[in-house]
């Protein structure tokens, strides 16, 4: 009921109020379960194996979803080694929107919380104890490309141990993380040095 000046005005919330709370949310939940109904899966899977010893060094970052954590930048490298605690030392550098741009470089740290059962599951960390999701989905039986996902499908890349990959395997790369339910036209190419 709502009072204004003395006058008593209906409305058509007369009664209690948790009736329209109650109403409310059932509309709600009834329209974030029809959006999340119409949301593809996606399958983020990782490799069954990962020799990390054959994973440290350099990798190119030919292609990547648009993040605000590398947005303009080119040039993209990620390079890997042990530390002496038996963490992994996380260098990630490039330039700002142009190979002759500001170099610029982030460093962190990355670990296997499972190794035995999920050692392609790893945890990246560039700020205290912030730690984000590495999941190496894919990975050439030479260590020669990967690709990197995350526990969500914000996150995605193509790296390869060349500043160029060959075309038919960036193709079916492409192939691949379309199957598993990633959007391919969402991923930028990474300009990077010839």
């Amino acid at each position: 009921m709502i009072k204004q000046i003395g006058i008593r005005k209906k409305t058509i919330f007369q009664g209690s109020w948790h009736h329209v709370i109650v109403l409310i949310s059932l509309i709600s939940s009834g329209l974030f379960s029809s959006c999340a109904g119409q949301k593809q899966t996606i399958d983020n899977s990782v490799v069954e194996e990962l020799n990390l010893q054959r994973y440290l060094g350099t990798w190119y970052e030919i292609a990547r979803y648009d993040h605000r954590f590398e947005r303009g930048l080119v040039g993209v490298t990620a390079n890997y080694s042990m530390r002496p605690d038996g963490k992994i030392k996380v260098v990630n550098s490039g330039y700002k929107n142009t190979l002759d741009g500001e170099y610029t470089e982030s460093v962190g740290k990355a670990k296997i919380p499972d190794p035995v059962n999920e050692p392609a599951k790893l945890k990246v960390s560039f700020f205290w104890f912030f730690y984000g999701d590495y999941y190496v989905m894919e990975l050439d039986e030479d260590y020669q490309w990967a690709v990197i996902g995350s526990s969500s499908d914000k996150y995605l890349w193509i790296l390869s141990r060349t500043p160029q990959m060959n075309p038919d395997v960036y193709n079916d790369l492409l192939q691949r993380i379309a199957n598993r339910g990633y959007d391919t036209s969402e991923l930028i190419k990474v300009k990077q040095k010839v």
